[in-house]
């Protein structure tokens, strides 16, 4: 029987639109490279260059081949819902849109779809390129987003990082030539994009800003805005760019205050910003007089964060100081942004100032605030803050309180610097964990200085491999045991070894294997 075409169109005419909404919302009008797709795709419709070959009943897929430059084959899968090319263009290519306008004419018309596509167009992206103004690209992001994201549309998950990967694709085929403009355009464009995606975010209902993929796709963003600052912060700044970085600091004013959810997040971008791109002193001053005039902020909105950030821009140490004594705990995350952004923007004295109101809070947060599996990592920055500062052996010793157990490394080496050999032997008797970790701890350091002190650690160890019961463990008591005697013969206590072994050997008498391994050391 002849392959009916016209029948098989009408009956899959849901899947055919479908696919077709698809098109319209991936390829985007205003882009030459996009109507130039559509083009070919309807004249190949009208030339009658698409020719359906054959339909699989138990696969259900619709086999088709298209003359073109180069000869291609489109398989229309209706079970799975896909669209197959052999051509190497990526996503939608103009066989494939071809493949389904000549279904869709069974039921309905090609040119009234084509000349509805093109209708959506408001403006040519190169049109707008040409205009180099903070207006124009403002509209060129608009006009990108608003046919990747039309209102209402519910996003996945997984589609946050591919609607702004192909945002930023369209939007960078127009870049500027020059070095020098780069990347502005690429922060300009990263900037308006994200701020548009989080607007339709919190817009649309159905949407959950709390979501491993959200956590991707700002990590995404971020990565991607260090990369363009560092960019930046090498290459010298125009006069003409002047109204494009007031354009940026109105729109990252706006993703802080306007957009809602995650907060924090938001704070650090806005920080990232303040504290590598908006250097001049007047700037600086300006914001901050616009944000004490702030009225009816959010909930969210820490207006107290806000002013902390400024008074450590402008050097205002008293009113840092001042503001910083009614902090408390509920704060506690702001201040470490606070703090990482003092470090960033170069203000050591408001680094230091900020640290010293964070030390009396900071173990109430390490250990009671912050769930166990963010505690390491915190630990591991807060060290790195710290660091920056001078401490008193008053103040060390009550940061690593805090720490710990997540901070038995930068503990041990506090005591390692202020000789305290005992103690440092003490810790990793109270918190055993691996000779590795010793070493990373300073186990190498203790043994040139004292290895007296080692001496109980090496016994704790190997006691532990003794009690496993099995040869693999003995021979490891062993090792251990071997560095015990080089540690005895290095603090001239070989007759105190001798007779530890001596003392293990008649306790455990009964371990023939413990017997054999220790003989085989030569430990006696």
């Amino acid at each position: 029987m002849a392959l009916s075409i016209s029948q098989l169109a009408k009956d899959h005419q849901e899947f055919v639109l479908t696919k077709l909404k698809e098109v319209e919302q991936g390829l985007h009008p205003s882009s030459t490279e996009d109507e130039e797709l559509v083009r070919r795709a309807v004249f190949s419709v009208r030339n009658k260059s698409i020719v359906f070959e054959r339909f699989n009943g138990v696969s259900s897929i619709l086999y088709a081949s298209v003359q073109d430059v180069r000869p291609a084959s489109v398989e229309i899968d209706f079970f799975k819902e896909e669209l197959r090319c052999n051509c190497p263009q990526i996503k939608w290519c103009r066989h494939q849109v071809g493949a389904l306008l000549a279904l869709y004419q069974y039921f309905d018309s090609v040119q009234d779809w084509s000349s509805a596509w093109r209708a959506q167009k408001s403006a040519q992206l190169k049109t707008l390129a040409a205009d180099r103004s903070p207006q124009s690209w403002e509209l060129m992001v608009g006009e990108v987003m608003k046919r990747l994201l039309p209102p209402g549309r519910i996003l996945e998950g997984y589609g946050l990082s591919a609607i702004r990967t192909d945002a930023l694709e369209r939007l960078r085929r127009h870049m500027p030539y020059e070095r020098e403009w780069q990347p502005l355009y690429k922060l300009f464009m990263e900037l308006a994009i994200l701020n548009t995606i989080w607007r339709h975010l919190n817009e649309t209902p159905g949407h959950s800003l709390d979501s491993p993929y959200m956590k991707y796709f700002i990590d995404q963003s971020n990565q991607s805005f260090e990369n363009i600052l560092a960019e930046l912060t090498n290459r010298s700044r125009l006069f003409a760019t002047d109204p494009f970085y007031d354009a940026l600091q109105e729109l990252v004013r706006e993703f802080l205050l306007e957009r809602k959810g995650l907060f924090p997040v938001r704070l650090h971008l806005y920080m990232l910003l303040w504290a590598v791109l908006f250097y001049e002193k007047s700037r600086r001053e300006q914001e901050l007089v616009y944000l004490n005039h702030l009225e009816n902020p959010p909930e969210e909105i820490s207006l107290s964060s806000l002013q902390l950030l400024f008074y450590v821009l402008l050097q205002k140490e008293d009113l840092l100081q001042e503001n910083l004594a009614q902090v408390d705990l509920s704060q506690m995350q702001e201040l470490f942004e606070l703090a990482t952004f003092a470090q960033r923007a170069g203000e050591s004295h408001a680094l230091a100032v900020i640290l010293r109101a964070i030390l009396p809070l900071l173990e109430a947060f390490l250990q009671a605030v912050l769930p166990v599996v963010q505690r390491a990592p915190y630990v591991r920055q807060f060290q790195l803050l710290f660091d920056e500062i001078e401490l008193t052996e008053k103040e060390e010793v009550m940061l690593y309180s805090a720490f710990g157990v997540y901070g038995i490394q930068p503990f041990s080496n506090f005591l390692i610097k202020k000789g305290r050999y005992r103690e440092w032997a003490a810790l990793h008797q109270l918190n055993p964990s691996s000779l590795s970790y010793l070493e990373m701890c300073g186990l190498k350091d203790v043994l040139q200085v004292e290895p007296a002190t080692v001496l109980p650690l090496y016994h704790v160890y190997a006691m532990a491999e003794v009690t496993q019961k099995s040869r693999i463990n003995y021979k490891q008591a062993v090792r251990i045991w071997k560095s015990m005697r080089s540690a005895a013969k290095r603090a001239g206590k070989t007759a105190y070894f001798e007779t530890y072994m001596n003392t293990i050997r008649t306790e455990y008498k009964r371990l023939r294997a413990l017997q054999e391994e220790i003989e085989k050391g030569n430990l006696v």
